[in-house]
Order: C-alpha cells, then sequence, then structure tokens
C-alpha cells in the first residue's frame, strides 16, 4: 500500500515491499531539481561511496546478492567512463534495496536505510526532516494499530461476554429493556477495563461527530 509524507512542502512516497518501507528516491530528488530526478539519482550511482554502501547493505540483508558481479562494479566506480543506472545496478547484481517502477506514478524507491543515505547527499536539512516526518507517519500507524488491536478484542470479548449473561445472569421473566439494561451495565465492566471509562464517559466531552468516529464497546456490537 502507498503512503505519502510531506517533507519541506514537498511530497515524498512511501510503498511497501515484502513488510519494509520503500521510499521514492525521486520524489527526493525533486527537492534539489524537479527537472533532473534521473540525472541526479544517476549521478548518486556513479559515485565510489555509494557503490560500497549499497554493495555492504545487500551483503547484510540479500542472500540472493551477486557479489562477483558487484566486484567488477565497485572497481570501476569513481572512473569517468563509469556509467551505471538503478536498473543496471539492479539486473547485474540482483539487488533488492533499490528498485524501479515505471509508468505515471513510478520512480525509483529504495529501502529507507538507502533513501537516508541518499537523503543525506541530496540535502542533509531535507534528510532530517524526512526522518521527522517518517517517525511521525510511524506513531500514527502505531497509534491506530493499537486502537485497531484493542476494539477487535473488544468486540471479540463482548460477544463473550454477552453470550455469558444471556446464560446466567437475565432471568426469563425480565422484560426487554430490563434486559438491555443488563446488557449495557456488563459492557461498561469492558469498556473500563478495555478503554479506562464507560461509554457514557466517552461520549461526554466529546462532540457528536468524534464520538460517531471512534464507537465505545455498547456500540460495536449492539449497534446503540
Amino acid at each position: 500500500m502507498s503512503k505519502k509524507i510531506e517533507v519541506l512542502s514537498r511530497e515524498v512516497r512511501i510503498t511497501g515491499v515484502e513488510g519494509h518501507d520503500y521510499v521514492c528516491l525521486t520524489d527526493i530528488a525533486r527537492y534539489k531539481d524537479p527537472e533532473r530526478t534521473d540525472y541526479l539519482i544517476f549521478n548518486w550511482l556513479r559515485n565510489r561511496n555509494t557503490i560500497e554502501f549499497l554493495g555492504i547493505w545487500e551483503q547484510i540483508n540479500n542472500p540472493g546478492f551477486n557479489p562477483i558481479e558487484f566486484d567488477g562494479i565497485r572497481k570501476q566506480a569513481g572512473l569517468n567512463s563509469f556509467i551505471l543506472t538503478a536498473k543496471q545496478w539492479i539486473e547485474r547484481t540482483g539487488a533488492i534495496g533499490i528498485q524501479s517502477k515505471a509508468g505515471r506514478y513510478g520512480g525509483t524507491y529504495a529501502h529507507l536505510d538507502i533513501a537516508l543515505e541518499f537523503a543525506s547527499w541530496i540535502s542533509v536539512e531535507f534528510k532530517l526532516y524526512l526522518i521527522k516526518e517518517f517517525q511521525r507517519l510511524k506513531e500514527q500507524e502505531r497509534q491506530t494499530l493499537g486502537w485497531d488491536i484493542r476494539r477487535n478484542l473488544a468486540r471479540i470479548n463482548y460477544r463473550i461476554h454477552t453470550d455469558a449473561i444471556q446464560t446466567h445472569l437475565i432471568p426469563p421473566e425480565l422484560s426487554k429493556a430490563q434486559t438491555n439494561l443488563v446488557y449495557a451495565n456488563e459492557a461498561d465492566v469492558l469498556n473500563m477495563a478495555l478503554f479506562g471509562e464507560t461509554a457514557a464517559q466517552w461520549r461526554a466531552p466529546r462532540t457528536r461527530k468524534t464520538a460517531t468516529a471512534i464507537s465505545p464497546l455498547s456500540s460495536l456490537v449492539t449497534g446503540r
């Protein structure tokens, strides 16, 4: 799934590759020269220090990396005649740290480790703000994930809880209104355990829009 962050008024795309975040080098390059992004990436790849860094990264993270091809490229790096594109690097060495995507919304993407190295070459300031915005994105994802886990746990526990209430706590002679009251009281027990407040406490200080955006436990299952 593709995500976006804004770094110094520049949009930077991030995509997932086998559970890892890959950042768009093309977007980073636009900070320095919006018209010649490919040229900037090409020049960066010609740098001997870049080749050394990429080779070590691949050796650590990629069992399928071709060390023989890498050694040949490393010997040529830095020469005036040396030419290397992202596509050539991938095809010759079996590299996985950089990916080249074609099409209107394509570009050159790289694992976060490599993208930060490229960002340093483009602008130290841009790199620092990139780190900051990326950390902000991860924190938002962590908070969302935490809420989703608690929400799904609440659904499961509520179903178990209501089945137990129906079996053991509700006499058959109670009216529907009285039965709903029992369910509501028991739901608040779970609300307190999972969220630290009852449904009524959740709604009280919030606007109607906010309260319905993240519903308390009683409304997750019963629809109230």
